[in-house]
């Protein structure tokens, strides 16, 4: 399991879809490419379509973010010996703004259940590739950097998004972060 940290721009992706290649080189099979961002105005759809033509035409694509405990059973990621999730934190996001909530009001009873549930979203996806032997590479925003977010659906995110963050670190065996596209190994 490899984590790839960075801020917005950082070269995260890039990094780790070469990872993703060498990986595959050393391993053989395919390569399944889990994509967890959701098209949800013209900005994304081009991140998306930028995205797309950055990564081989014969590796496997998944659009999933959520519900990861079938996961073993698709053919695409049977075939995989390299499993690619790009990103955590869009994971994070679309799981969090499911909850149908004013986030201005929300108790933190609540908070606490929502964050229950998105890290046994996260785990179920890292348990499905630890039982099939996958080597596997996730990729997530460093949250922690910037400014304190001046509303509270944005503190909600970056408090969960951080802790999931510290959650896969400790279990990765390798972890980068990555500034202006230089990777630095930090474990």
């Amino acid at each position: 399991m490899i984590l790839i940290l960075g801020g917005a721009r950082s070269g995260k992706s890039s990094y780790a879809e070469e990872k993703a290649r060498v990986l595959n080189e050393t391993l053989g099979g395919d390569v399944l490419y889990v994509a967890t961002s959701i098209a949800f105005d013209e900005d994304m759809k081009d991140r998306i379509k930028k995205h797309q033509a950055s990564r081989p035409s014969h590796w496997h694509t998944l659009e999933q973010y959520k519900d990861f405990e079938t996961l073993s059973e698709q053919p695409d990621f049977i075939g995989a010996n390299v499993v690619m999730m790009d990103c955590v934190t869009l994971m994070v996001s679309n799981l969090l703004l499911e909850y149908q909530v004013d986030f201005d009001h929300v108790d933190r009873g609540t908070i606490d259940q929502m964050e229950q549930d998105i890290t046994k979203q996260v785990l179920a996806f890292v348990s499905a590739c630890k039982k099939a032997n996958k080597a596997f590479i996730l990729v997530s925003n460093e949250v922690g950097l910037g400014i304190v977010p001046a509303y509270r659906l944005g503190s909600i995110f970056r408090d969960i998004a951080g802790r999931i963050n510290q959650l896969l670190a400790r279990e990765a065996e390798e972890v980068y972060f990555l500034v202006s596209g230089i990777p630095m190994k930090i474990k």
